[in-house]
């Protein structure tokens, strides 16, 4: 009997083992999934924002190319 309850606990305790291996590894690609998803974002947003420096940046420059209006 006793034996037969330590092949029990051993197979018990080699399921969890398993079952929480895949639990960890599951774990793990969804992190790796969500981190690369906000990289991902963080580039666009960090795209976006040179992109809105650069139009700044022509709208002065247009600006002061623009004559000024003559006074009579």
């Amino acid at each position: 009997m006793a034996e037969t309850d330590q092949k029990t606990r051993q197979g018990l305790t080699l399921v969890m083992q398993t079952r929480l291996q895949l639990m960890q590894d599951k774990l793990q690609t969804m992190s790796n999934q969500i981190i690369g998803r906000i990289d991902d974002s963080t580039t666009h947003i960090e795209d976006l924002e040179k992109n809105i420096a650069q139009v700044g940046v022509e709208q002065l420059e247009s600006e002061n190319k623009t004559p000024a209006p003559q006074k009579s």
